[in-house]
């Protein structure tokens, strides 16, 4: 068995963070309508660095966007929005990284973009967006 094949709360704080694939979908924008169906927009969070998908403030980005959640073991059966892809949510499920996964590929993110699953260079900061979010309403992956 791999670590990250590990069950969460046997996890190092290490370890939990390299299990983030760093696709970015978790900090775009999104829509709940009336019937809690959720959507994901291609409006990213003001510290999300469009082009590389990372965050740039990631030590701060909860005290400078306090919507910003903090996943950790205990908490990501109940952060609902998180993309069915997410290595923690599909972990938490009992369920095996996706093939495209960077940990599967030395870290490489190729795969991951390729299969269309990464944010980076497919959205647009929400510094640099005024319009209505149901306008950018995408569906990942996009390919």
């Amino acid at each position: 068995m791999t670590w990250y094949e590990k069950p969460l709360q046997e996890l190092t704080a290490s370890e939990w963070e390299a299990l983030c694939d760093g696709c970015g979908q978790c900090c775009v924008n999104q829509l709940l309508d009336e019937e809690d169906n959720l959507y994901s927009t291609d409006v990213a969070c003001q510290l999300l660095d469009t082009e590389t998908a990372r965050c740039t403030d990631y030590a701060n980005r909860s005290q400078r966007v306090p919507a910003c959640v903090t996943l950790t073991p205990k908490n990501i059966e109940d952060v609902y929005f998180m993309p069915a892809t997410c290595a923690y949510r599909l972990r938490a499920q009992g369920q095996p990284l996706p093939r495209w996964h960077p940990l599967k590929h030395n870290g490489s993110k190729e795969p991951m973009k390729r299969a269309g699953y990464c944010v980076a260079g497919q959205c647009i900061s929400e510094r640099k967006y005024s319009g209505d979010l149901e306008d950018r309403i995408v569906t990942w992956p996009l390919n």
